[in-house]
C-alpha cells in the first residue's frame, strides 16, 4: 500500500481549495426598471431643473459663506458622522481578520520546569524487623522551545465565503458613513435657513409693531378728540397684542435652531448665538437645479449601495453556512528542542518533530447545520426585500421633493406679486398723504400691509430653500469618498 506524504496531502489539498459552494452574488435585482430607462424624472413639470449631473457639494451653490463654513464644521466635528466613521474602522478591522484567517496559525514558545520527585531506597532489613530502608530526594531541570502551527485547509470556500461578506459589510459601512454625511449636511443647510428666515420674521414682525403702535396712539388722539369710536381703538388695540403674542414664538423657535445648529458642529448649545446674532439675507436656490437621472440616482444614493452591499453579503454567509456541512481538513505541525540542560538547546540536529493531518466531518447533526443554511437564505430574502424598498422610496423621495419644488414656486411667484403690489400701494398711500389727501393713520395702514406681505413671502421663500434642500438630501447628495476596504 502507498502513503502518501505531507508534502502530495497539502497538495492535494490546494487542489481541493478551489471548490467553494453556495450561491454567487450576481448583482441586485432590478427594483423599478422603468425609472432605469427613464431619461429624466417626468413628472419635474415647470420646474427650473435640468437633467445635468448634480454638484456633490450642492451648498455652495448658495453662495452663503456662513452656510458652507457650518457644513465644514459639522463634517469634520459632528459625533455621530464620528461614529459612523468608527464602525466603518470596525468593518475593515473585520475583514483584514478575515482575510488571516485563511492563512497558517503559528506560535512559538519557551519553557524552563523544575521537578523534585520523592524516592524510597529500599534497602535489606533484618528479618524480623519486616520493613526498613530511608527516603532519597531527586531534582531534573527540564529546557525546551517549540514552534507549533496549526492551517484548515478552506476546501469548499466557507472561509472565502467569509471574506466576501465581510468585504461587502465594509463596503456597506462606508456606505452608511456616506448616508450620515448626506443627512447630516441636509439638516445642517435646513436649520441655518430656519435660524435666517426666523430672524427675518422677527425683524419684520418689530416693524409692524412699531407701525401699528403708532397707529394705535393716533387712534386714541382721534377718539379724544370724538373723531373716532371706541370699537376702533378696541380693534387697533387687539391687533397690536395678536401681533405681540406671534413674536414670543418666533425667538423660541430661533433658539432653538441656534442649539439645533451648534449641536449638528459638534459644540455646545449656545455657543452659535454671538456668531449668528446678525442678521443676514436668507439663501435662495439657483436659478436652475441639476438633479441627474433616475438611473444616476440609483447608483448614487449610498442608503441603496448600503441595502445592495448587505444584500451581498448576506448572499455570501448563505455559502458560508453550507460549506459546514461537508468534512474540514485541518494540519498541525509542532517542532521543538530541548533537553535537561542549556546545552541541549544548541542541538538543533536533535529535536522533535510532529505533522498530523485531521479530517472532521460533522454528518451527524440531526439537521441543525441544514436549519442555518435555511435561516441564512431567509436572512437574504430579507435584505433583497429591503433593498427594493430603498429603490422605491429613494424613487418616491425624488419625485415629491421635485413636485413640492414645483409648487412651491408657483407660491413664492404668486407672493412676490403681493409684495409687489403692496409696495405699489405704499408708493401711492405715501404720495397722497404727501399731497393731503390722505391721513397718517391710512399711510400707516398700507406700509403694515406691506410688511404683512414681505412676511408672507418670507415665509415661502423658506420653504422654497427648504425644498431645495430636500431635493439634494433626497438625490442623495453631500457625502465624499472615502478610502476602500484594503
Amino acid at each position: 500500500m502507498k502513503t502518501i506524504r505531507p508534502a502530495s496531502a497539502l497538495v492535494v489539498s490546494a487542489l481541493l481549495a478551489g471548490c467553494t459552494v453556495g450561491p454567487n452574488y450576481s448583482g441586485p435585482p432590478v427594483a423599478a426598471p422603468k425609472a432605469a430607462k427613464a431619461p429624466a424624472f417626468v413628472r419635474a413639470g415647470d420646474a427650473p431643473v435640468a437633467a445635468t449631473p448634480p454638484v456633490a457639494r450642492w451648498w455652495e451653490s448658495l453662495n452663503d459663506t456662513t452656510l458652507t463654513a457650518l457644513e465644514n464644521r459639522a463634517l469634520s466635528a459632528n459625533p455621530d458622522l464620528a461614529a459612523a466613521e468608527a464602525k466603518l474602522r470596525q468593518a475593515r478591522a473585520s475583514l483584514r481578520e478575515q482575510k488571516a484567517n485563511l492563512l497558517p496559525k503559528g506560535s512559538a514558545s519557551a519553557l524552563y520546569a523544575h521537578a523534585r520527585f520523592p524516592g524510597l531506597d529500599l534497602g535489606s532489613s533484618d528479618s524480623g524487623s519486616g520493613q526498613g530502608g530511608s527516603g532519597s530526594v531527586s531534582d531534573i531541570d527540564l529546557y525546551n522551545l517549540g514552534f507549533d502551527a496549526s492551517w484548515e485547509v478552506d476546501i469548499f470556500g466557507g472561509q472565502r465565503r467569509a471574506i466576501e461578506a465581510a468585504r461587502a459589510t465594509a463596503e456597506g459601512a462606508e456606505a452608511s458613513l456616506a448616508d450620515a454625511q448626506v443627512s447630516l449636511t441636509a439638516e445642517v443647510a435646513q436649520a441655518y435657513i430656519n435660524v435666517r428666515d426666523r430672524q427675518r420674521r422677527i425683524a419684520l414682525n418689530q416693524q409692524s409693531i412699531a407701525m401699528q403702535e403708532q397707529m394705535l396712539a393716533l387712534t386714541r388722539q382721534r377718539f379724544e378728540r370724538g373723531t373716532a369710536s371706541r370699537l376702533d381703538v378696541e380693534r387697533l388695540s387687539q391687533q397690536l397684542d395678536s401681533t405681540r403674542a406671534d413674536v414670543t414664538p418666533l425667538h423660541a423657535e430661533l433658539d432653538a435652531y441656534l442649539d439645533e445648529l451648534a449641536t449638528l458642529t459638534g459644540d455646545e448649545p449656545g455657543a452659535l448665538d454671538a456668531t449668528m446674532a446678525t442678521p443676514a439675507p436668507l439663501p435662495l436656490p439657483p436659478a436652475e437645479v441639476a438633479i441627474g437621472d433616475p438611473a444616476g440616482l440609483l447608483q448614487r444614493r449610498p442608503d441603496i449601495r448600503a441595502a445592495e452591499r448587505m444584500l451581498a453579503a448576506d448572499t455570501a454567509k448563505i455559502g458560508q453556512a453550507k460549506a459546514a456541512e461537508f468534512p474540514s481538513l485541518s494540519f498541525m505541525g509542532i517542532i521543538g528542542i530541548g533537553g535537561t540542560s542549556p546545552a541541549d538547546l544548541t542541538k538543533l540536529d536533535d529535536f522533535t518533530a510532529l505533522l498530523a493531518p485531521q479530517l472532521s466531518w460533522s454528518f451527524l447533526d440531526f439537521g441543525r447545520n441544514a436549519a442555518k443554511v435555511k435561516q441564512a437564505e431567509g436572512v437574504r430574502d430579507e435584505a433583497e426585500a429591503k433593498y427594493r424598498s430603498a429603490v422605491l422610496a429613494a424613487l418616491r423621495d425624488a419625485e415629491d421633493s421635485l413636485s413640492q419644488f414645483r409648487n412651491r414656486r408657483g407660491t413664492v411667484a404668486t407672493l412676490a406679486r403681493a409684495k409687489a403690489s403692496a409696495d405699489e400701494t405704499l408708493a401711492l398711500s405715501r404720495q397722497r398723504y404727501a399731497a393731503g389727501t390722505s391721513t397718517l393713520i391710512d399711510l400707516l395702514d398700507a406700509e403694515r400691509q406691506q410688511v404683512e406681505a414681505e412676511q408672507n413671502l418670507s415665509i415661502a421663500e423658506a420653504g422654497l430653500s427648504g425644498d431645495f434642500v430636500t431635493i439634494q438630501k433626497a438625490l442623495g447628495l453631500g457625502w465624499g469618498a472615502t478610502e476602500a476596504p484594503r
